[in-house]
């Protein structure tokens, strides 16, 4: 169902703030990837619409999916993990919804609503005040 987009993908490092020590301040392990949907030319139009409305938070301006990881010290390990995390981020925003079924409340729960009626219905019939002239 998900097209391979590795052709379509852009990476871009930059010095993670991790773990790693004195390496952390000379190596670029953080590993930003990004797929621009407008511009996809592996994604049908259906899917693109479906990205932009469920994936909206992760998008920028421009249209462009980004994903970063910083987990590990290794540079080629976060772009692995990167690219898995977009694709289950697009395989979860392609998945349709489960359907509800509808259900009809339980003969327990129906009684036990009425009985928490009933005592908050005696709770407020006990605050007001009682006319003693009648």
């Amino acid at each position: 169902m998900l097209p391979d987009l590795t052709s379509e993908l852009r990476f871009q490092t930059s010095r993670s703030s991790g773990p790693g020590g004195q390496n952390v301040n000379k190596v670029e392990s953080r590993v930003e990837v990004r797929l621009s949907v407008p511009a996809s030319r592996l994604l049908t139009d259906e899917q693109k619409e479906r990205i932009f409305r469920k994936l909206s938070s992760a998008l920028t301006e421009e249209g462009d999916l980004v994903v970063t990881e910083q987990r590990t010290r290794s540079q080629l390990k976060n772009k692995e993990l990167a690219v898995q995390k977009l694709n289950n981020l697009l395989e979860k925003a392609f998945r349709d919804p489960k359907p509800r079924k509808a259900t009809q409340p339980t003969r327990a729960s129906a009684e036990e609503r009425l009985q928490r009626k009933r005592i908050s219905s005696e709770r407020k019939a006990s605050r007001q005040r009682k006319n003693w002239e009648d």
